[in-house]
């Protein structure tokens, strides 16, 4: 009879990491900061907006116009015409019934296209129109 330690041969142990609960973790943490995170919203150019001493900040505004000191108007950084404001405030006040529309103009322009694009807010059912400054 021959003696051995057929079945007594230790095995080596195979260390796993289970991940899984790592990943759970991981994407709920990826969900809560996309749900959390703010989105800025810009006009796509800048301007020289005029300096005033009584400016308060706007926490709602997602309307936001710009005129540069061409006369030209942009919303979401893309050119229109004037004839388009009213139609994109209306599309843009759907999307959020409690928004303000904030025209950021350049100091040198246009009073006249100022007032066409307040009148294009009021036409499409926005009362609240703000012109934006720099604070003092």
């Amino acid at each position: 009879m021959k003696r051995g330690f057929s079945n007594l041969t230790p095995q080596a142990e195979e260390g796993e990491i289970d991940i899984t609960p790592m990943l759970d973790v991981v994407f709920i943490m990826l969900i809560f900061f996309i749900v959390t995170a703010s989105f800025v919203k810009e006009t796509g150019i800048d301007v020289n907006r005029p300096d005033a001493s009584t400016s308060m900040s706007k926490p709602r505004a997602n309307i936001l116009i710009a005129v540069n000191d061409k006369g030209e108007i942009w919303i979401d950084k893309r050119k229109v015409e004037e004839s388009q404001v009213r139609a994109n405030i209306e599309r843009m006040h759907a999307e959020n019934p409690q928004g303000t529309v904030v025209i950021q103009a350049d100091e040198e322009a246009r009073t006249k296209v100022l007032v066409a694009i307040m009148d294009a807010a009021r036409a499409a059912g926005v009362y609240d129109v703000s012109l934006a400054t720099e604070a003092r």
